[in-house]
């Protein structure tokens, strides 16, 4: 949840602390702060509230020193204040650290620490660490932080430094992101790729256990037992540019306006209109696709619609049983799944805790694993048998578009491709799936010049505060997702149902005061769309359609219409989120809510 950065070099660390943490600002804002060392001790500035204002205390207070540590807070143990805020300092305020996860066991190490005479200075879990590693401490900071480490259960990525070791910091993990960034007489940790790419492509991602001795010159591995570690680093290819705004006022708007170029990026090279094939031999070998039996997806939020949207597709066009579980529920429950069955992990960040644990319950039973993810290196990928990557670059807004498209986009490759595998599909049958999928960035691109359109709905409608989503078959984990992207930005409370089921309860809701958004497009249950609507209409509801373009039979019965481009029906869904996405960003806008950082949600749960 929360962001850490870290650097050792020659230049001021402050400043490039400062710049990390607003590249990791998306994993939590709650409160901000970073420790350096100045030569003599460790200069502290903290802030609660969101980075500006630690940014404001260094503008008044700066510090000096080529060493630091860095974080942004995304609350768990103890309100959001200053002395919660990381870092956290030891009782001679020596040892620093800053820390992602939770420490399970912090009541009783605390109380242990307290009767051997520590004091403690906040709410935190974190702040156990601190004096565990001054416990521990003898002249050894990689020593000190492996026997502290050696006491912690729970999940963990921490940055370590000591005002008596000023030429290295420690860090390590466990079931939390941490990356090293490898520069030229410098070095460099984040949570996260974004902050690292203003310095550096060249990475390497640490894994559970990993303990590293960070200096300007050289990287250390090893594990809880001081055993050495070898990590081979990783080029990252992202341009830094695509974590900027570029000139768009919101991070969330670039990258709704990004996304016929990243489903491009999804499909690219991985498909042959010529030969009506899907290439995903490289990261799922045939033979291990044609022996799939069985599909079960697992995910949460915006991830677990991309399932239920691609739970029609594999049934539809893979011939495939498939289940969609959302993962905190599914890591509890006692599911028994047969030899055969693919599991398949979606998850934009590879780091999402509860999605990660379903996943290693699945492998330890002996399933096979496949992991739809964004972020390079990310655990996820690291530990699923195969994986499949979105290609979307950084997403730095919190509420996810283009990693939602992107998801769609691989997940249809995979059903394709297990068609395909299983000899369910052949050249002919998929070749006109394929080619109504190399011309869809075409029509994102269509519907995304209608968002003046879009906006003037907004206009119309961001005073209410109900909503009510509906739509059918393919569209109803649009209407799911469309809702959820409106209650996450604007903070409206609104709710996907499918159609079908509106007698059975929500009908009793609509009035003059509660908007109903129909997702009409064109397929084989548009008429049944539209006597919903007509129901709607004669209960004094306001209807937004989302409609296929020229669908004049919807436009005459909606209050209002988004028009999306005619596309193949299979491929509707990730065409008719686009005006969706536009709706609650413009409604959050109207609003004043702060559209890419939400409050209260942070973009990786790394924690349950």
């Amino acid at each position: 949840m929360c962001g850490i950065v870290g650097y050792i070099g020659s230049k001021h660390a402050s400043s490039i602390l400062l710049e990390g943490l607003k590249r990791l600002e998306y994993r939590g804002y709650d409160s901000a702060g970073i420790a350096v060392l100045n030569g003599s001790g460790i200069d502290l500035r903290r802030s609660p509230g969101k980075l500006s204002n630690l940014e404001g205390v260094l503008q008044k207070q700066p510090v000096q020193g080529t060493l630091g540590l860095g974080h942004t807070r995304w609350a768990t143990h103890g309100r959001p204040s200053e002395e919660n805020a990381h870092p956290h300092t030891c009782c001679k305020n020596k040892i620093v650290v800053v820390h992602n996860g939770i420490i399970e066991n912090y009541v009783d190490l605390k109380k242990q620490l307290i009767a051997k005479g520590h004091e403690f200075k906040s709410q935190t879990d974190t702040e156990v660490l601190a004096h565990l590693i001054e416990q521990a401490y003898q002249e050894d900071l990689p020593k000190a932080v492996q026997e502290a480490l050696k006491q912690v259960q729970g999940s963990y990525a921490i940055g370590v430094l000591s005002a008596d070791d000023p030429k290295r910091f420690v860090a390590a993990r466990k079931d939390s992101p941490l990356v090293l960034g490898l520069g030229d007489k410098e070095n460099f940790l984040a949570s996260d790729v974004p902050a690292l790419l203003p310095h550096t492509r060249r990475v390497i991602f640490l894994e559970d256990g990993d303990i590293a001795e960070i200096t300007p010159d050289a990287v250390r591995l090893c594990d809880l037992e001081g055993r050495p570690v070898k990590r081979e680093s990783q080029t990252i290819h992202w341009d830094p540019v695509m974590a900027e705004k570029s000139g768009y006022r919101h991070f969330m708007l670039k990258e709704i306006h990004e996304q016929p170029s990243t489903v491009r990026d999804t499909f690219r090279s991985r498909i042959s209109l010529e030969d009506g094939r899907v290439d995903l031999e490289d990261i799922f070998p045939a033979e291990a696709a044609a022996n799939v039996k069985e599909v079960c997806f697992i995910a949460c939020g915006t991830s677990y619609h991309a399932g239920l949207v691609s739970r029609f597709w594999m049934e539809e066009i893979a011939d495939m049983p498939c289940s969609v579980e959302i993962a905190s529920e599914f890591r509890y429950r006692r599911s028994s799944r047969r030899a055969g069955t693919l599991i398949v992990a979606i998850s934009q960040s590879g780091e999402t805790a509860d999605t990660l644990a379903a996943l290693r319950e699945s492998k330890h039973k002996g399933l096979k694993t496949l992991a739809v993810c964004n972020a390079v290196g990310s655990s996820m990928t690291r530990e699923a048998d195969y994986m499949l990557y979105t290609h979307c670059g950084p997403e730095i807004g919190v509420a996810s578009t283009k990693a939602f498209t992107g998801q769609l986009t691989a997940l249809f490759l995979l059903a394709l491709y297990l068609a395909q595998c299983r000899q369910k599909a052949t050249a002919e049958t998929l070749r006109p799936l394929l080619k109504a999928l190399s011309h869809l960035p075409v029509a994102i691109s269509a519907a995304l010049e209608d968002a003046p359109a879009v906006e003037k709905v907004a206009h119309q409608m961001f005073r209410k505060i109900n909503f009510l989503y509906l739509g059918r078959h393919l569209n109803y984990p649009i209407a799911l997702e469309g809702a959820l992207k409106l209650k996450e930005v604007s903070y409206i409370h609104a709710e996907g149902y499918p159609a079908g089921e509106m007698k059975h309860g929500p009908i009793a809701l609509i009035d003059e005061n509660m908007p109903i958004v129909a997702v009409a497009t064109q397929s084989f249950v548009r008429d049944k769309m539209l006597s919903n609507i007509e129901e709607t209409k004669a209960r004094g509801g306001t209807v937004i359609a989302v409609a296929t373009d020229g669908d004049q039979d919807i436009a005459k019965k909606a209050d209002f219409t988004l028009f999306v481009p005619d596309v193949h029906e299979t491929l509707v869904p990730i065409l008719s989120i686009v005006p969706l996405q536009l709706l609650a960003y413009y409604v959050a806008v109207l609003r004043g809510c702060d559209v890419d950082q939400p409050r209260n949600l942070a973009k990786s749960v790394t924690v349950e």
